[in-house]
């Protein structure tokens, strides 16, 4: 690169523009690799870095910003090989005996970069004019310091070498410049080039090391990550008059809501004032002790007005890290502030509100993902994290609670209204009633879409599953961390659904927030977004969250969870365990009052919006116990040998009875329970449409793989419809169609369409058939997998575009050839993801079905992937 040399830049700031006039032959315009900021400098965010850029952005603004030089990432990385600058060149616009400091400028603030080093230049003929100028003290304290900064991070020495040493007096100036020179075996370098050459060289090479490429690979950053450098002229923030250096923005960082704040303290430098509590002061008056307003009215003033200004004309809530000296304010940074999830929805809104940005690029700004934390307990970010163990994170959110080890403990955990973790191995549908009765979930097995999730996330409560790093042990009713630590039955823990972590005791946590901004973001989201959301809901309870979360009805209904209250379990089994379709329609009978009053429910919270219902789909084993005590129960109550039970679970039994007598194949191999769920569904209809809204029933058949299946079933339906239509006097309309859940379906959907009114494609079972993969026991490995490359994610978190994918839009194509009018969605737990959304919208379905909890994020994911497309290459075409 040889020896890159600083770019004139027009300036319209007199001020500025009179600082830099005098720059010399070496400055040739023909370079960018290090230039001056001025307004017109051609620095940018991809060569440049955020920090110098923003620091443009200010000093168009007309700010108070100390005079900067941008090194490139060019430049910084030709340091790091070993090339020199001509630090002649570089040091001329600071005029002599210069004062600097130089601060990372990395792409993203977020991939860090080494840390800052101030004061460079300072020397034994500096520090004596500088003693002049501000006070012996604070000069001997300055150069001080500098030289144990200089030592540490640049020259790498060790830092116990300083050890003991008060750096405030002349004798530990004095200690400090002779401990380095007996390190280094030569004097402390009284050049400021040289200085400024080595400081720039140590940090370029700290960048570049493996620790901190790994760490910022870590952070999202691409391993060839480039680094800038910004070279500063100090802003003392000690001396005469009021002095020092601190951060101030206008919001709060976890609220989102108007309040200054931030960190003062007279007498400093850089970001000291964050560093403690010794000498801080507050910014506002408060009557908690004093504070800027009050030392400096005018400073305060002018730094309320800088970052208001940068708010207005940066179009976002800033952070302005300032230095005072003798009272005038000098701009060191502005930085966007970071922020909560409820901060980022409240300062959107805000800033599209005042007409600070448009409403399109407000519903931009959230990150979809991000509003878990809003529909949820957090656990606080302030908090101590006592982490005992991690799995995956299944359902966000966060409770604390005592452990209990079984779904009748949690039960009466409930009852006496104490919160509860229930812990298992992995949840079976007969666990539904304690995860009611729970406050949060922990299970050793499972992934992302296992029973535990799929349900925790459903009910909105926080869950962890695949945590195998501890040992369960079920009968003696105890967890053991890898640690050693074992909590037993009635020890409080906190899950960490949102993090996938276990926590120990009880943690602080944080309420959620569905407040005024939440709704209007949600409101703008729907004006711009073109597929539908509907919720997958099972419960009375879980269509009214549904309902709160304005999906546009219910996308899946599954019912069999409707028959594990203790009530109906009884029943179903008496109907397991009949010997003729008589006796099965006899049990079933009894079933029918409560399963029409469950449709009535549901049909009544989601007022006339769409309910698609899909019919039994469990193998029956599901519903008998697999314990001896609950055997020896159920003989009880069924007055039957133990024998004759045990023989029917044996007959039940299936070796994998995923693939076995489920969905569509028991419907039509017992079609009493079908029978008896359509006329439920239809006299449930008859009855809603009296009182409200008319209502017009979807009817989903699961698990198909072949037309004929779907003939079978709707030639038994459609006689229920008719029946009930006799039986009621009453006409009524219904649609049915079909749950694509294994790859035949999907590249048969042409023959089947026509049958159907619609395809609802079941990505859960689909994604499991499609890779022969268990998604109950995919968490043991899955992980290795995605950090091998075998797979770009976890298919069961990502819908797998390209295989799966495939299989998607060879069914929609094929299809709606067969059939124009046909409505296509997604209802497996894909249907929450922000990346699956998006290929639906391409593959053009009509909408997405998730958990009701999941409805805002895919809500607002939708809308973003909307405008983007009508913005294509060019964002202006938002505003």
């Amino acid at each position: 690169m040889g020896s890159p040399e600083i770019a004139p830049c027009a300036v319209r700031n007199p001020a500025y523009a009179a600082s830099t006039s005098k720059r010399g032959a070496a400055m040739q315009q023909n370079s960018s690799d290090i230039c001056l900021i001025t307004p017109t400098a051609p620095v940018t965010v991809k060569h440049h870095g955020g920090r110098a850029k923003c620091l443009q952005r200010l000093v168009r603004l007309d700010l108070p910003v100390p005079k900067t030089v941008a090194l490139s990432f060019d430049a910084v990385h030709s340091i790091a090989q070993g090339e020199r600058l001509d630090m002649n060149a570089l040091l001329e616009p600071f005029g002599p005996m210069p004062l600097l400091c130089v601060r990372p400028s990395s792409e993203d603030p977020d991939w860090g970069g080494p840390s800052a080093v101030l004061n460079i230049g300072l020397n034994d003929a500096s520090y004596v004019e500088l003693s002049d100028s501000i006070g012996s003290e604070a000069a001997t304290r300055l150069y001080a310091r500098f030289v144990q900064a200089f030592s540490i991070h640049v020259a790498r020495l060790d830092p116990d070498m300083f050890d003991g040493l008060e750096l405030d007096g002349i004798d530990a100036l004095s200690a400090a410049l002779h401990a380095y020179e007996e390190e280094t075996e030569e004097p402390f370098p009284q050049e400021p080039a040289v200085q400024l050459a080595a400081v720039l060289r140590s940090m370029a090479r700290a960048w570049e090391g493996t620790t901190a490429r790994l760490l910022r690979q870590a952070k999202g950053a691409p391993a060839d990550a480039g680094l800038g450098l910004v070279v500063q002229s100090m802003a003392l923030g000690l001396g005469q008059g009021e002095c020092g250096s601190g951060v101030i923005q206008l919001v709060s960082s976890t609220t989102g809501l108007s309040k200054i704040t931030g960190r003062y303290r007279s007498q400093s430098q850089g970001r000291e004032a964050l560093s403690g509590e010794a000498g801080a002061v507050y910014l506002a008056r408060d009557p908690r002790g004093p504070s800027l307003e009050e030392l400096a009215p005018e400073a305060f003033q002018n730094l309320i007005t800088y970052t208001e200004t940068m708010r207005e004309r940066l179009r976002e809530e800033m952070q302005t890290e300032f230095t005072i000296e003798n009272g005038k304010v000098h701009v060191l940074d502005g930085v966007r502030i970071r922020r909560s999830s409820r901060a980022a929805v409240r300062i959107a809104v805000a800033l599209a509100e005042e007409g600070i940005i448009p409403r399109e690029e407000a519903v931009l700004r959230v990150e979809p993902r991000a509003l878990n934390e809003m529909l949820h307990r957090q656990v606080d970010p302030e908090a101590k994290r006592d982490v005992v163990a991690r799995g995956i994170a299944a359902s966000p959110g966060a409770a604390t609670g005592r452990i209990v080890f079984t779904a009748s403990a949690a039960q009466a955990s409930a009852a006496r209204d104490e919160p509860c973790i229930l812990v298992r191995r992995e949840t079976t549908p007969e666990d539904i009633r304690g995860m009611h009765a729970a406050v949060g979930v922990l299970t050793e097995r499972g992934g992302i879409t296992s029973h535990a999730a799929v349900i925790g996330r459903g009910l909105g409560l926080p869950c962890v599953v695949g945590a195998s790093d501890l040992k369960f042990s079920m009968r003696g009713e105890k967890i053991t961390t890898p640690d050693g630590r074992s909590f037993k039955a009635g020890d409080v823990i906190t899950v960490d659904g949102t993090r996938g972590e276990v926590l120990a005791g009880e943690t602080p946590l944080l309420e959620a927030a569905q407040d005024e901004a939440f709704q209007t973001l949600m409101t703008w989201a729907d004006e711009f977004r073109d597929i539908g959301v509907r919720a997958n809901a099972d419960t009375p309870a879980d269509a009214q969250t549904a309902r709160n979360f304005n999906a546009q009805g219910i996308g899946l209904c599954r019912t069999e969870h409707m028959f594990f209250e203790a009530d109906r379990l009884i029943v179903m089994r008496e109907m397991i365990f009949a010997d003729t379709a008589k006796d099965r329609r006899a049990a079933l009978d009894r079933l029918l009052p409560m399963q029409r009053a469950d449709f009535i429910e549901l049909f009544r919270i989601m007022q006339g919006q769409p309910v698609c219902i899909r019919l039994f789909d469990p193998p029956l084993h599901e519903f008998l116990p697999s314990d001896k005590v609950g055997i020896r129960e159920l003989a009880e109550a069924l007055s039957l040998p133990r024998s004759d039970v045990e023989h029917r679970i044996e007959q039940l039994s299936e070796y994998n009875p995923m693939l076995g007598m489920r969905g569509v194949r028991l419907g039509i191999t017992v079609p009493e329970i079908y029978e008896m769920q359509a006329r439920a569904i239809f006299e449930a209809t008859v009855a809603a449409s009296r009182e409200g809204d008319p209502v017009v029933p979807e009817i989903m058949i699961p698990l198909v793989s072949a037309k004929r299946e779907v003939e079978l079933v709707k030639t038994r339906i459609d006689a229920v419809a008719a029946a009930v239509r006799n039986e009621t006097g009453r006409d009524f309309a219904y649609r049915l169609g079909v749950m694509v859940e294994t790859p035949r379906a999907a590249l048969r959907a042409g023959e089947i369409a026509p049958h159907a009114a619609f395809l609802s494609f079941g990505t859960n079972d689909l994604t499991q058939m499609t890779y022969g993969l268990s998604r109950d026991d995919a968490g043991r490995f899955m992980s290795a997998y995605v950090q091998q490359g075998v797979y770009a994610e976890d298919p069961f978190h990502v819908l797998d575009t390209e295989g799966v994918g495939e299989l998607l839009r060879t069914g929609a194509t094929r299809g709606r050839a067969a059939r124009k009018d046909l409505v296509l969605s997604i209802c497996g737990e894909h249907g929450g993801n922000p990346e699956s959304i998006d290929f639906c919208r391409q593959a053009g379905f009509d909408y997405v079905s998730c958990s009701p909890f999941r409805v805002p994020v895919a809500r607002l994911a939708a809308a973003q992937f909307a405008l983007r497309d009508r913005m294509g290459e060019n964002p202006e075409k938002i505003v």
